[in-house]
């Protein structure tokens, strides 16, 4: 039979000097004693914590371990800084109109085959620790009183088949957006802080939390993990923590619009010299980033072909394009000008 710890006995705990963290596996707490541990947790936390994977339960947690595992895992303190850290994230989506409605989604992996997710039908930017769901592999609902995001199974995929990936963060920046529906991947050799983080690629549009979308987006997180997803928006995913995952959407968002302006400004964009981006991609490669480049010639960095307006690769011995005149048809053109003189005249 489970343990009941009331809020009388945190007090007491917290009282004789002891850690009220410390509580029997499998322990059930009362809503009272709940408000007690997260008092003491708020108070002895300090600065918040980014979610790294030394968050995962030191009892290594599965969808096979028992309901009173799990529950406990869900209701313990761990479980509370990541699920406040997903509101944290979500409200940041929110506050930079990334999403909209009770648009995006974000998940943890907190065990080998269960994460931590948030909502659906919740506006990411007012979410409390209390809405977060745990999920299995298969998006099962294994914990929490709402129902999980209909598009978990695209998280999912992505942490099946990149298992590296820790966190992940879906959400809708416009200007990422525009390009995801435009079909256009972001031009490279532009920005040190993009190349860098972020490597980026397009899925192909399917129906939104259907398992043919996840599918197609897992076929790219080997070498990507930043994803637009046709007519739809971007999926990062990061090997580090949640927070991490969200920096991909500001790095993207940013990129996509700088580069925007650029275009707008009347004159081809200066871009990187292959060498130059050769430095970038080994400070991406020795932070453990992906990215299909790693290992190219410097001749086949930077091809920005499919870009447009103007953009071109600086590339030494490519030849650039020139514009000449045709003998015969000035003849021709000079012939009909000659002729239509005459006539005037």
């Amino acid at each position: 039979m489970s343990t009941v710890i009331t809020a009388k006995e945190i007090e007491s705990i917290i009282v004789k000097g002891g850690d009220p963290r410390s509580l029997p596996s499998g322990a059930v707490l009362t809503p009272s004693a709940k408000d007690a541990l997260r008092d003491y947790v708020d108070a002895h936390r300090g600065p918040v914590a980014t979610v790294a994977p030394s968050s995962i339960p030191a009892k290594p947690l599965t969808s096979k371990s028992s309901k009173a595992e799990l529950e406990a895992y869900f209701d313990s303190p761990e479980a509370l800084a990541l699920k406040e850290q997903l509101c944290d994230i979500g409200r940041r989506l929110w506050q930079r109109e990334y999403v909209d409605g009770n648009g995006g989604n974000i998940a943890i992996r907190v065990g080998e085959d269960i994460a931590l997710c948030t909502p659906t039908l919740v506006s990411k930017g007012f979410m409390k620790p209390a809405d977060m769901c745990l999920v299995d592999f298969d998006g099962n609902q294994l914990a929490g009183a709402k129902r999980r995001t209909s598009e978990i199974l695209m998280h999912l995929q992505i942490m099946k088949r990149q298992p590296k990936a820790v966190a992940t963060c879906h959400c809708h920046p416009p200007y990422s957006t525009g390009f995801a529906v435009a079909g256009v991947l972001p031009p490279t050799c532009m920005i040190p802080e993009f190349e860098v983080f972020a490597s980026v690629a397009i899925a192909p549009y399917r129906t939104p939390g259907t398992p043919e979308m996840g599918q197609l987006v897992g076929d790219l997180v080997d070498k990507h993990n930043t994803i637009l997803m046709a007519n739809h928006g971007v999926v990062s995913w990061s090997h580090n923590n949640v927070e991490d995952a969200y920096f991909k959407m500001e790095i993207l968002e940013a990129y996509c619009r700088t580069i925007l302006v650029t275009a707008q400004l009347g004159v081809p964009a200066k871009t990187m010299s292959a060498p130059q981006l050769q430095d970038l991609l080994k400070i991406k490669q020795s932070l453990g980033i992906p990215d299909p480049r790693h290992g190219l010639k410097e001749c086949e960095l930077c091809d920005n072909a499919e870009w447009r307006p103007g953009v071109a690769c600086v590339l030494p011995g490519r030849p650039e394009s020139t514009v000449g005149l045709d003998a015969d048809a000035e003849k021709t053109v000079q012939a009909i000008t000659d002729q239509i003189l005459a006539q005037m005249k």
